[in-house]
């Protein structure tokens, strides 16, 4: 499929828009990066390379890495954030038109009910609504941690 002009996960990939973090790593067809919206420092997206719509349409080579892929960036964010929860959830819509689809890690804290009154898809509404900008720095220095703890999981699981 094409990639379309409009495509935001695709122009992050390209770099017509800017990445906060950078890339943080790929495989063969997916690419693990900061989440750009207000879900809070250490919230990943795992994405497929190539402009897809939907899961039905994932190629036999991406299906087989992605188990394996999310298992591995949701053990670097738990391992980063020390979280009580890493939601693991699949984001495809904007507007009510499909988008490239994108599965949202995100750390999750008992201690956040303190700030939001529910958990879950509700905390990710909340989230979005407070709308906090995430802060630069924290971003980079996460990303930097990140790619080094998957270098380091994959040195282990060779090992």
């Amino acid at each position: 499929m094409e990639q379309p002009s409009s495509c935001y996960a695709c122009d992050l990939s390209t770099g017509a828009v800017r990445l906060l973090g950078g890339l943080i790593v790929e495989t063969t067809a997916w690419r693990v990066e900061h989440c750009q919206g207000p879900l809070g420092v250490g919230t990943l997206i795992v994405k497929p390379k190539r402009h897809c719509l939907h899961v039905w349409d994932l190629t036999r080579e991406e299906t087989t890495e992605l188990g394996p892929l999310l298992v591995e960036a949701t053990e670097v964010v738990r391992h980063l954030t020390k979280p009580d929860q890493v939601y693991v959830c699949l984001w495809s819509h904007a507007g009510w038109q499909a988008g490239h689809i994108h599965f949202v890690l995100q750390p999750a804290w008992n201690s956040q009910q303190a700030m939001f009154a529910h958990p879950g898809p509700a905390l990710q509404y909340e989230m979005f609504k407070v709308n906090e900008p995430l802060n630069a720095a924290a971003v980079e220095a996460f990303c930097e941690e990140a790619r080094a703890t998957f270098v380091r999981l994959k040195t282990h699981e060779q090992s």
